[in-house]
């Protein structure tokens, strides 16, 4: 009973109420205009239109139509002589943004250099094309919305008649991996990268039919002029030093340069692999990490005090402000919760690399939040699909949400101070 309500629901809007003139006749006239494409295209491999005939004696002067019977246009013109000859046209399904439309496509075939004929293949619609690219842009960016293979379907039904299965969503979406290993290969020299944003999370896949957690790693760059723009994205099993060093390693082998700061969520993985392939590199602590980390350290009523002075301190106006309440922080922290004071000293300076730069930098130096809210936004696609089909798809899931325009990257604050080289560190100790 339920199972017929919900299809009875389902065909409401494929009903003969839910159609009208216009979109039949807007139809029609694609259909006549396709196959006004594909007869040009013809008249020109054969060298002549329909139903014009040709001199026969060679350089002779011959009658060729512009148009479809007007055999007279261009009385006195020479043509080659003829290059093959038609035989009939076959019926082609063609589906597109003006929805689904059956087409002739005419038949030919041309003769070859040894005499011979073959059968000739048009460029405007090739063999087993079945979408415009236009409408598999519109089913992949459907999917990249948040809709799971089934529901983009459904989405679609009235439009295109229930021509679009979850099994063409999934063959649309295979078609882009192509622009996908092209990105993971291109050239990095020309990027004029002077900071990095570099973070992990975790989603789940599946491998041998069974619901694995695996890790994207993600950086992210930032150019000279402040632009933001995505560098890598790649599935690993974890966060671990190696995993992070191979990824680092194929950014330097494809011509990135050495970055002026990187930003990290504190991860020691992360923060060794950097080490190891760029020993001088200022590394910049993220400061949300830290003060959940402090927060973890001590009892949950005194998480609201903890934050209360933690924010006093990292955001103070100036750097010597900053130092003259980090030791506030930790001579309280040592007496009230000792594991607190600890977990903030285990950052060293690399919790205030921020204080160095000028401060319009520091709101987007302080954080790792440019990847976070990628982070985010990229989850709540995936919600629908629960367990990702495989590793490498959620991957190409991430990337194609920036590639395809749904999420966008915009300059960081205080771009405009960039070219300026950082200060030197302030004395914690002191």
């Amino acid at each position: 009973m339920t199972t017929g309500t919900a299809n009875a629901d389902s065909s409401l809007l494929l009903g003969e109420g839910w159609r009208d003139r216009i979109e039949a006749g807007v139809r029609e006239r694609i259909r006549g205009f396709i196959e006004e494409m594909l007869e040009a295209e013809l008249a020109q491999a054969l060298g002549r239109e329909r139903y014009v005939r040709l001199k026969t004696a060679p350089g002779a002067p011959v009658e060729a139509a512009e148009r479809l019977g007007d055999e007279g246009a261009a009385v006195g013109a020479t043509t080659a002589p003829a290059t093959g000859h038609r035989h009939g046209s076959r019926a082609r399904e063609l589906m597109g943004t003006f929805g689904t439309v059956t087409v002739a496509v005419p038949r030919a075939r041309l003769a070859t250099a040894d005499g011979r004929t073959s059968e000739w293949r048009n460029k405007t619609l090739p063999a087993y094309r079945r979408r415009t690219k236009e409408i598999e842009a519109l089913i992949a960016g459907s999917y990249l919305a948040g809709c799971n293979t089934r529901r983009v379907g459904r989405a679609l039904a009235a439009l295109f008649r229930g021509a679009v299965s979850k099994d063409t969503v999934s063959r649309v979406w295979r078609k882009i991996k192509a622009d996908w290993d092209a990105w993971n290969k291109r050239d990095l020299a020309g990027e004029d990268i002077v900071r990095l944003v570099l973070d992990g999370t975790v989603v789940k896949v599946r491998l041998d039919r069974k619901a694995t957690s695996i890790s994207l790693l993600v950086v992210l760059g930032i150019r000279r002029d402040g632009q933001k723009v995505l560098l890598a994205v790649k599935n690993m099993g974890g966060e671990s030093e190696a995993a992070w060093r191979t990824l680092l390693d194929d950014l330097a082998k494809r011509g990135l340069k050495t970055p002026e700061l990187a930003i990290v969520d504190g991860a020691p993985g992360l923060e060794k692999a950097l080490m190891a392939l760029w020993s001088e590199l200022p590394i910049q602590r993220c400061t949300v990490h830290k003060l959940r980390n402090l927060i973890a350290h001590a009892p949950k009523k005194l998480a609201d005090e903890i934050a209360a002075d933690y924010a006093d301190m990292i955001y103070a106006k100036t750097a010597k402000e900053v130092a003259t309440r980090r030791k506030a922080f930790l001579r309280k922290w040592r007496v009230k919760c000792a594991a607190v004071a600890t977990s903030l000293e285990e950052a060293g300076d690399r919790l205030f690399t921020f204080t160095r730069l000028p401060p319009e930098q520091w709101k987007s130096a302080r954080t790792t939040n440019a990847i976070e809210r990628l982070h985010e936004e990229f989850k709540r696609r995936i919600k629908t699909q629960t367990v990702l089909p495989s590793a490498e798809t959620a991957a190409m899931l991430f990337w194609a949400l920036l590639a395809s325009g749904q999420i966008s990257l915009r300059k960081v604050d205080g771009w405009q101070t960039l070219d300026a080289h950082l200060a030197q560190p302030i004395d914690l100790a002191a």
